[in-house]
C-alpha cells in the first residue's frame, strides 16, 4: 500500500521519545507563516484541525496533517518526515531536544499514483 507520509528511523525514535514526555502527538504541516513550511509537533488535540487539512496518514501512530493549499502542492510527492539537529519551530515540542523535524519528498511513480486514485 502506498502510503503519503513515511517516517525515517530517526524521526520515529524521536516522536517515541517525545510521546513518553508528553503524551499522544500530532503533526500539522500548514505552509503558512511561523515556520509553517515545517511539520509541526503538537500534544494531539492541542491544535484544531479545520475542514482545510487534509489527513495524509499516520506517522509513529500520530496523525499527519497538512493544510489543503500545501497538499495541493505536494500531493504528487511521498512526503518523508526527518529529523535534524537545530532549533524548529517555536510551538513545536522537538524544538526543547535540539532537534527539529523536516520534510523531504519523493515523487511518486505512475503506479503508485493509479494506486492512489482507487
Amino acid at each position: 500500500m502506498v502510503e503519503r507520509v513515511v517516517a525515517t528511523d530517526a524521526a520515529l525514535a524521536l516522536i517515541d521519545k517525545l510521546k513518553v514526555r508528553h503524551g499522544p502527538v500530532m503533526f500539522h504541516q500548514s505552509g503558512g507563516c511561523c515556520d509553517g513550511s515545517s511539520p509541526m509537533c503538537y500534544p494531539d488535540g492541542d491544535l484544531i484541525v479545520g475542514n482545510q487539512d487534509v489527513l495524509l496518514g499516520y506517522i509513529g501512530e500520530s496523525p499527519f496533517y497538512m493544510h489543503k493549499n500545501q497538499y495541493d502542492y505536494w500531493k504528487h510527492t511521498q512526503i518523508i518526515i526527518d529529523v535534524v539537529d537545530g532549533r524548529g519551530g517555536m510551538f513545536s515540542l522537538e524544538g526543547v531536544e535540539g532537534k527539529r523535524f523536516l520534510s523531504r519528498s519523493r515523487a511518486f511513480n505512475e503506479a503508485e499514483l493509479e494506486q492512489l486514485k482507487s
